[in-house]
């Protein structure tokens, strides 16, 4: 099982590398294209826990739009993240 739960981090953490600046996912969506439809609960675990700086997690939001927790410094930060990559108004 452990195994399973690193292939499904290594692919969501592939996903996100992939979100471009300026852009964001849903939890949801990140979980359908690593092939794991249902799965948005479990981006967010692994986003919780990113502290890779090469994964910009602060890129996911919420399926209604709202940013949604940041582990490094909270919704604030994420926001100001977004702002500046113009992500957000």
């Amino acid at each position: 099982m452990k195994a399973d739960n690193q292939n499904f981090a290594e692919k969501v953490r592939a996903v996100v590398r992939a979100i471009p600046k300026g852009k964001v996912m849903t939890y949801g969506d990140v979980a359908k294209k690593a092939g794991f439809p249902g799965a948005a609960r479990a981006v967010g675990t692994v986003m919780k826990n990113n502290y890779d700086a090469t994964v910009p997690c602060h890129r996911v939001v919420k399926a209604d739009g709202s940013v949604g927790q940041y582990n490094r410094g909270g919704a604030q930060r994420k926001r100001a993240l977004l702002k500046k990559e113009g992500a957000l108004q």
